[in-house]
């Protein structure tokens, strides 16, 4: 029996533990960046994903207009409970659901908290209560819908619902930008630890770590947008020789493009369950 399969049943268990990313090891910048390739090129899967990207689009139309008819806080409130559980099927990651979170509830705290101050009453807060579920509502059908389609599905299915070609390629652009940015915003925060002092300890709270963190990232904004436009010549390049280009917008470049879309019963059935659905917490709710 050779080395590599020897090793014992229980150590392979700590083994597997030592290798989990737990804690403060979560938010490093390269989890964050993995995190980041996993959203735009729709790598985790979920019941979105298996769909035609057509009809993905369509279903998001539909859920990210629906709350806005409506000011009753039960039907806006089930339409937020639907959307969650959409985005939690469409297996979105923890540091698109924990952004998430903060921004909501940060933002609606804030506005609660000087509704008070200011003297409002009841009625503000039933205000803030339903533009909060009507922008959740619409914040998880978003993220449920384009983390399960990479740049290639929303663009084709932007240029099948004939959208100027000039948006299909914006989008696909931005898309892989992200990953660009947060890949130089990495180097150039590991040349400043490289070339700076060393830190003198956390302090208490850890708020030399925090100074010296925001310092660093306001110091690395203007080398990161250089960096970045010098890399923007080469990632739209790449792009015109995948074929985002006006010229696919009609005639033969458009339906070889577009030639490997498939509308099938299940399609059909995503778009005829949540138009039912949507009619249903109208009627009911």
């Amino acid at each position: 029996m050779s080395a590599a399969t020897s090793t014992p049943a229980e150590t392979r268990p700590a083994q597997r533990r030592a290798r989990r990313r737990t804690g403060w090891d979560r938010t490093s910048v390269e989890w964050v960046k993995l995190e980041l390739m996993r959203v735009a090129y729709a790598t985790r899967g979920g019941f979105l994903a298996r769909r035609d990207p057509r009809a993905v689009v369509l279903w998001y139309a539909v859920c990210a207009l629906a709350p806005w008819f409506t000011y009753d806080l039960r039907v806006l409130g089930a339409f937020f409970g639907l959307a969650l559980g959409a985005a939690l099927a469409a297996r979105i990651g923890p540091l698109l659901l924990g952004l998430f979170v903060l921004s909501t509830v940060g933002q609606v705290g804030y506005l609660l908290v000087l509704v008070l101050v200011l003297g409002g009453d009841l009625g503000s807060v039933t205000g803030l209560a339903q533009a909060y579920f009507k922008l959740s509502t619409v914040s998880l059908v978003s993220m449920a819908a384009f983390v399960s389609l990479d740049p290639e599905k929303i663009t084709d299915a932007l240029l099948a619902l004939r959208a100027p070609a000039i948006l299909g390629f914006a989008v696909s652009y931005g898309y892989r930008m992200v990953p660009v940015l947060v890949d130089e915003f990495q180097t150039i925060v590991d040349g400043h630890r490289m070339r700076g002092a060393p830190s003198r300890g956390a302090g208490f709270l850890g708020w030399r770590a925090l100074t010296r963190a925001g310092r660093i990232a306001v110091q690395a904004f203007y080398p990161l947008i250089l960096n970045t436009a010098k890399r923007t010549r080469t990632t739209v390049e790449a792009l015109e020789t995948r074929g985002f280009t006006a010229a696919t917008a009609a005639g033969d470049g458009r339906r070889l493009r577009l030639a490997h879309l498939r509308w099938t019963g299940g399609d059909a059935l995503l778009l005829g369950a949540t138009l039912a659905v949507v009619v249903a917490v109208y009627a009911f709710a």
